[in-house]
């Protein structure tokens, strides 16, 4: 077993991340996506850096469309944030971090073999066997507000109204 917080755990708040990092660890069929991944994923070769698990890339990637990451924000959170570390099953004392161009290889490697969309439905396959359903949605859509414009200009008066407000919606969801 590695230890990785010297046994000094001393914080007892369950934050909103960790619970829902410890549901998505039960909920999701990990073994199952690291078998659709495997045939795909790149093989230890003799020479240069091991390459990550594919749980721990796996994981790491769900992470970023959790919680709306891009990569290099993604790698700047798994040196930050030890939750994200333990999450993806990094050392934290040990281990290298894959860094955002590591990370967006392996988003490549979901797109070229179009592994999201089957780990979508094996996701719902599951799902759907235990009466739940995932449906991929839309954003809802915005609205743009007029404000009243400042009265700090020279002449200490209001500028003329803005524009009226305009309603934006936003693409899908992916």
């Amino acid at each position: 077993m590695k230890q990785s917080d010297l046994g000094l755990n001393l914080s007892v708040k369950r934050t909103r991340k960790r619970r829902f990092l410890d549901e998505m660890n039960a909920v999701v069929p990990w073994a199952d996506l690291v078998a659709l991944i495997a045939p795909y994923a790149p093989e230890a070769g003799r020479r240069g850096r091991q390459p990550f698990a594919i749980e721990t890339m796996l994981r790491i990637h769900f992470m970023q469309q959790w919680f709306t990451l891009s990569d290099p924000a993604m790698e700047e959170a798994l040196h930050d944030v030890p939750l994200y570390r333990e999450f993806a099953s990094l050392d934290n004392w040990h281990t290298r971090l894959p860094d955002e161009s590591t990370i967006l290889r392996f988003r490549h490697l979901l797109e070229q073999h179009k592994l999201a969309e089957q780990m979508f439905k094996l996701i719902n396959e599951l799902l759907i066997a235990k009466g739940l359903l995932l449906k991929a949605g839309t954003a809802v859509d915005a609205t743009l507000i007029a404000a009243p414009s400042s009265t700090k200009n020279k002449d200490n008066a209001r500028m003329p109204r803005c524009a009226p407000a305009r309603r934006a919606t936003t693409g899908t969801l992916g």
